[in-house]
Parts: C-alpha cells; sequence; structure tokens
C-alpha cells in the first residue's frame, strides 16, 4: 500500500507540506493513491525523495534537480562541480565574515574601538587584538585586566596617541641612559623604571612594585616581549627588566 504522506514527512525530517509543494510542481509525485485519493508513496519514491533531499542541502534549485533527475542528457558530475566551486567561494566569504566578527569582538573585549586605519595609525604592524584572547585567558581574572578593560573601553584615538607619545618619549630617554654608560641600578635608570610603573598605572591598572616585578620578568621570558625592546635598542629587555628590579629593591628600602 505504500506510505502516506504523514510517514514519509517523519522519515525525511521535512514538513507534509513540503511534500505537497513537490507533488504540486512534479518534482516529486507518489506513486500511488489510496481508495480515498490519499498520496502513497512508494520505495522508489523515497529513493527519488532522498535524491532530492541531497541535492537540496548542496543549494541546488528545484528547477535545477528536476532537469537533473529527469533529463538523460544531464550530466550530474558537471552539476556538482559547478556546485562545489559556488561552494568553496561561499564557504570562503563566510570564513572571512566570521574573521571579521571575531576581530570586532575581541577588539571590543579589549576596548579597542578604532577604525583599521586609526589602529594602524595608533599601534603600527602591532595589533593588541592578536593578544586579546590570550591576554583574557592569562589574566582575565585578575582586578588589574578587569580595571585595564574599564579605562580602555573608553578610550578615544586621541588617547591612545597620547599614550604612544609618552611611550615612544620614554623610549628615547630610557635608550639614552643604556648609551650613556649608566648601569640599571643607577639612579637614572631606576627613575625611569619608576616613571614606567607609573604610566602603567595612570594609563591602565595600578600596578604595585610587586606586579612590575612580574611584568620585568616577562619582558625577557616572553620573546615577543623582548624583540619588542630589543627592536628599540639591543639588551634593552634585560637591562629594563634589572632596572624595574632595582627600584623595586629601592622602594622596599
Amino acid at each position: 500500500m505504500g506510505y502516506s504522506v504523514g510517514q514519509v514527512a517523519g522519515f525525511a525530517r521535512v514538513t507534509v507540506r513540503t511534500l505537497h509543494h513537490y507533488d504540486g510542481i512534479g518534482l516529486l509525485v507518489p506513486g500511488g493513491r489510496s481508495g480515498a485519493g490519499h498520496r502513497r508513496y512508494t520505495d522508489a519514491d523515497l529513493d527519488r525523495l532522498q535524491q532530492i533531499l541531497f541535492y537540496r542541502e548542496l543549494g541546488f534549485p528545484l528547477d535545477e534537480i528536476a532537469t537533473l533527475l529527469d533529463d538523460p542528457d544531464a550530466d550530474p558530475q558537471e552539476h556538482l562541480r559547478r556546485r562545489h566551486e559556488l561552494l568553496t567561494g561561499r564557504i570562503a566569504g563566510l570564513q572571512e565574515m566570521a574573521a571579521a566578527v571575531r576581530t570586532a569582538m575581541e577588539a571590543r573585549r579589549m576596548g579597542i574601538n578604532l577604525t583599521p586605519e586609526e589602529k594602524f595609525e595608533v599601534f603600527g604592524d602591532f595589533d593588541p587584538e592578536e593578544h586579546a584572547q590570550e591576554a583574557g585567558q592569562r589574566w582575565g581574572g585578575t582586578d588589574a585586566y578587569r580595571q585595564s578593560q574599564r579605562r580602555t573601553a573608553s578610550y578615544t584615538k586621541e588617547d591612545w596617541l597620547r599614550i604612544k607619545a609618552e611611550q615612544e618619549d620614554w623610549n628615547r630617554r630610557f635608550a639614552a641612559v643604556m648609551d650613556s654608560g649608566a648601569g640599571p641600578e643607577s639612579e637614572a635608570a631606576m627613575d625611569l623604571a619608576e616613571e614606567h610603573r607609573r604610566q602603567i598605572g595612570r594609563n591602565f591598572y595600578e600596578c604595585g612594585y610587586e606586579i612590575h616585578r612580574g611584568l620585568a620578568e616577562m619582558y625577557v621570558a616572553d620573546p615577543r616581549f623582548t624583540a619588542t625592546y630589543e627592536e628599540i635598542k639591543p639588551g634593552m629587555a634585560a637591562f629594563l627588566r634589572n632596572a624595574v628590579l632595582a627600584n623595586a629593591v629601592r622602594h622596599d628600602a
């Protein structure tokens, strides 16, 4: 007797309305009828429905599916090849969209609400968003991280440019101390280490001496931080670490 429309809808996980539509356009006409005139689907009809749903999953429109199933001259391989190209292009586009959304989410999490042009102007080749997820994983539970998030969330382009100018000025003066031959335990080096600590406290989060010591150790332990300082001046990462430690000892004394 075959299968009722309700049974087929349950098998295939489609709606009864969909099956009625396929029947109406001649895409899937049931092979039989009950005595009361109700649709009855045969095993062959179920096989055809399976093919229809396969092509629908790939994004084929119904008229193309009808051609593939009913035209003896149709080349399924060619249709699949063309559909594969379209799907590949769509996947690439969706991946780009996902990356853009992810970048926007990370930027908001970091509080960096700048356009790409502004971010390049402020940060140059360094992209703070690349480190946003790692920063959240490493320090997300700390008061310092939450405080930094709150502060930077309201920063404008001008705020970031001011911070950048402060940092560049500090870099020049710290490199000059190194060039002078003074050691990291010198008053000049320790004073700049203290200024470095206060800049962090002013712009991002309260940076006590213990936190500053931890940062200083990271400057030499993490190759990315080391490279940042070494690019300014060779030996700067280790020199800064020693100056920070010396300044903390000076404060403790």
